[in-house]
């Protein structure tokens, strides 16, 4: 790696993906942040819009036509769903890699991925060159290319222990796959809505997408990578709880006789930083994650079953492993960096 940092663009930089982007990137030693775009906010001060970024930025917001994207090496859109589709393909006709933390680019099925996000899409030939960027199972292809579809963060949280099982043929193929999941505030983005209210939020626990959330297709097709007939036996139910950050999974499964999940999980990610199997007992909580680009998973045998039935459970940061933090990490991977760089923090507590 030479001297000169790679230049990097942030689209969008004003929802809470991208100031996680900017908390994330303001430390990287092999990054210069060059230009942050913003259509609302054009010409204020980064630090001025997040104070929380005093000191680390000089940079102001611009409007996407005044920002000079071709002179960046990577851009990030952390844009709403929609929005990169239409202005990645010009930057990837330059040359310039782009990780997309929306979802315009993670469902290889065009038809599936109109009938969830209920529009046209605009760039349908980039779809199967890009890359799905579960850092911990795609490393090779992720080196190898240019536009990364950053997970949505039910899937990461949900896949991360789902992917072990599966490439080791673990689970009942005539069985179904529950996941229950939870998770924050945050995960409904930075914007206006009743239902995100505090007076709303706050004091509350729902369900939500129950009809079919977008994020369903999605772990499908991470299922089906592996066992398409197991795909459509996959049940998944969002539930809003009155937290910040933070995002549970309990998922359960039934697995082959004589298979100890735990054991699969341990042999998995013996080698991976970012994702903590933790001993037999222990029970993982989302505030041992907060702040922090790792994922903490257990299981245990269902208790006084005949089957060989297993409780998963799984905890991320929905802002960073499930979004902005792995994020960063497939940036280092695209660029053949150390993959913990500028990610080593640790969780915050309380």
């Amino acid at each position: 790696m030479s001297e000169t940092k790679t230049q990097v663009g942030i689209v969008g930089a004003t929802g809470y993906t991208g100031v996680e982007l900017l908390r994330l990137l303001a430390h990287h030693p092999f990054v210069e942040v060059r230009a942050v775009t913003s259509r609302q906010e054009a010409g204020k001060a980064v630090a001025d819009y997040f104070p929380s970024l005093r000191g680390a930025y000089d940079l102001v917001f611009q409007a996407p036509d005044d920002a000079d994207l071709s002179q960046c090496d990577v851009v990030f859109f952390a844009t709403p769903n929609g929005v990169a589709m239409k202005e990645a393909p010009a930057l990837l006709a330059q040359g310039i890699k782009v990780v997309d933390l929306s979802a315009d680019y993670r469902i290889q099925d065009v038809a599936t991925w109109q009938k969830y996000y209920k529009m046209e899409h605009a760039s349908t030939d980039w779809i199967s060159k890009a890359v799905y960027g579960l850092s911990e199972w795609k490393r090779d292809d992720i080196a190898a290319a240019q536009l990364i579809a950053n997970p949505g963060c039910y899937p990461t949280c949900v896949g991360l222990p789902l992917l072990a099982l599966l490439q080791q043929n673990s689970l009942k193929t005539d069985a179904a796959i529950i996941a229950d999941c939870k998770s924050g505030v945050s995960g409904a983005g930075r914007k206006a809505e009743i239902g995100s209210l505090f007076s709303e939020a706050g004091d509350n626990f729902k369900a939500y997408g129950v009809a079919g959330h977008r994020h369903l297709p999605e772990i499908r097709q991470t299922i089906s990578a592996f066992a398409p007939e197991i795909a459509q036996k996959f049940t998944f139910v969002p539930h809003l709880t009155p937290l910040i950050r933070g995002m549970h999974a309990t998922i359960y499964v039934e697995l082959n006789e004589g298979v100890d999940a735990l054991a699969v999980f341990q042999a998995a990610y013996q080698d991976s930083a970012f994702v903590d199997v933790m001993p037999h007992g222990s029970l993982p909580e989302t505030r041992s994650v907060r702040g922090a680009n790792t994922c903490r998973i257990t299981a245990y045998r269902a208790p006084e079953t005949e089957a060989n039935q297993w409780i998963i459970l799984s905890v991320i940061d929905n802002l960073v492993k499930g979004a902005a933090g792995q994020a960063v990490q497939n940036m280092n991977i695209m660029l053949g960096l150390p993959e913990q760089t500028a990610l080593n923090g640790m969780p915050l507590l309380p």
